[in-house]
């Protein structure tokens, strides 16, 4: 049993960290020099904070869920979340690839819609992966913030 357990672990991070790397690979290929050439806010963040800070979300995110899956392998929660995790991808390929900052902002409206229902399904059955989710919520939230300033800026 445990042999298992640690596999759906390992599956759970590959699948969360594949969906990562479509986004980074999208930003590296697309972001510049149009990144550079529109309007950012003052408090956009220097490039180096990125993949630190979603490599610690995306590990988060998916032993979140994991603890969820072992504890009662609802295939409904796992879906949800992995419906949240295409979202999440396709966030980079919007932005970054195709230059569309308000469909990107839209993109970004629904995955805080996907948190917070995880969130809330966390809630009553695990309170350890609740709190691993509070900080992307709370750096969803600040990227909201940002995305909606650079399309106000530009």
């Amino acid at each position: 049993m445990t042999k298992n357990k640690y596999l759906s672990l390992f599956l759970i991070l590959l699948i969360t960290f594949i969906a990562s790397t479509i986004g980074s690979f999208t930003t590296a290929s697309f972001k510049e020099p149009w990144y550079s050439e529109i309007i950012l806010p003052s408090f956009n963040p220097p490039s180096w904070v990125f993949a630190p800070v979603w490599t610690t979300l995306y590990i988060m995110m998916a032993v979140a869920i994991w603890k969820i899956w072992i504890n009662s392998f609802d295939l409904k929660i796992l879906k949800i979340y992995f419906v949240h995790l295409f979202f999440n991808g396709t966030w980079s390929i919007v932005f970054f690839g195709f230059h569309q900052i308000g469909l990107a902002l839209i993109n970004l409206i629904i995955i805080l819609i996907f948190i917070i229902l995880l969130m809330k399904n966390y809630f009553n059955r695990d309170k350890i992966s609740f709190y691993l989710m509070i900080p992307y919520l709370l750096w969803s939230s600040y990227a909201l913030i940002l995305n909606s300033s650079i399309f106000i800026l530009n």
